[in-house]
């Protein structure tokens, strides 16, 4: 698992080259400048997805509707299985005792 891995934080020690159309490349930098990110924020983003997903961090289908509830799903249920592991490894919290540590 490559989870300990951190584009942001990471040394820039290599580089990446791509081709596109020049137009293409005017119309993604366009929607990502909405977001307020550049071009390479964008692929940044997309690398640490994939680190974090280990693979593509969106599902090539015909029927990518059902695909990606179905890897909702499957990434839901790896948070849940992470999180239980974590609680038998550093004991569980019950709703009180979290209600008490977050003075509700």
């Amino acid at each position: 698992m490559v989870e300990h891995l951190n584009v942001a934080m990471a040394p820039k020690d290599s580089t990446f080259q791509v081709r596109i159309n020049s137009e293409i490349k005017k119309a993604v930098e366009e929607i990502y400048a909405r977001t307020g990110m550049t071009l390479t924020d964008a692929f940044n983003t997309f690398i640490q997805q994939s680190l974090n997903v280990e693979g593509l961090p969106f599902l090539v289908t015909q029927n990518s509707k059902e695909a990606l509830r179905e890897q909702a799903i499957a990434m839901l249920m790896m948070d849940l299985k992470r999180a239980e592991e974590r609680a038998e490894k550093e004991g569980w919290i019950d709703a009180d005792d979290l209600e008490k540590e977050l003075g509700v």
